[in-house]
């Protein structure tokens, strides 16, 4: 009998932050339009003094990378290494077509200050209602580190709980920046009026006329 080999299936493969860029030199909507008719996106990079830089990314390797929250870019210029953290991404309102992309030229060991998600994890108590205020928090990190998102437990949380700004696990070397006294979210009970919506729902269902 021969023998069966099984292998698994490849991976698919992490979107990269290496990126190499082409300089721009032809400008005007016409122009922008022609490029994303070829699969690219215009963008300009600036920032530290430096005299803006007009260029030309892939659009299909952006698009992937831009699925991260405040992404860095290894940018490749022409042969010439910069790293660039995304500041501002447009998009067509209506298809969500990524029209053009402002990146922030950064420095090795540079802090950059960013709004990251905040994540709930778990399940309050039984029955209560869990109000978030805050979806993101302002930060400051090491540039080549930003976190994702900021993960908050609400597991267990009874009424009448709150969480602040404050009370939110930092990542090490990450230091907050907004108020300390935001509030995150509040947990609460059903009110007797929630109560009655509940219970008077069914019996609207169940009711037929004659």
């Amino acid at each position: 009998m021969s023998e069966i080999i099984r292998t698994k299936a490849p991976k698919k493969p992490e979107p990269t932050n290496h990126i190499v860029a082409e300089i721009r030199e032809s400008f005007g909507k016409g122009a922008a339009r022609k490029l994303r008719a070829v699969g690219k996106i215009p963008a300009v990079l600036y920032g530290h003094g430096t005299e803006p830089q007009h260029l030309t990314l892939p659009g299909h390797e952006i698009s992937l990378l831009l699925r991260k929250t405040n992404a860095m870019i290894d940018l490749d210029i022409n042969g010439t290494a910069q790293l660039a953290l995304v500041k501002d991404v447009q998009k067509d309102p209506v298809r969500q077509i990524i029209e053009h992309i402002d990146l922030a030229v950064i420095r090795k060991g540079e802090k950059v200050q960013v709004d990251v998600p905040v994540h709930l994890i778990g399940e309050a108590a039984p029955g209560m209602s869990v109000d978030q205020d805050a979806h993101t928090l302002l930060i400051e990190a090491p540039a080549i580190s930003i976190p994702q998102n900021l993960e908050v437990s609400i597991e267990g949380l009874g009424a009448g709980a709150t969480i602040h700004a404050k009370d939110v696990a930092l990542p090490e070397g990450v230091t907050l920046i907004v108020d300390p006294e935001t509030l995150v979210l509040a947990v609460s009970a059903p009110t007797d009026q929630d109560l009655g919506e509940e219970t008077a729902a069914p019996e609207a269902a169940g009711s037929t006329e004659k």
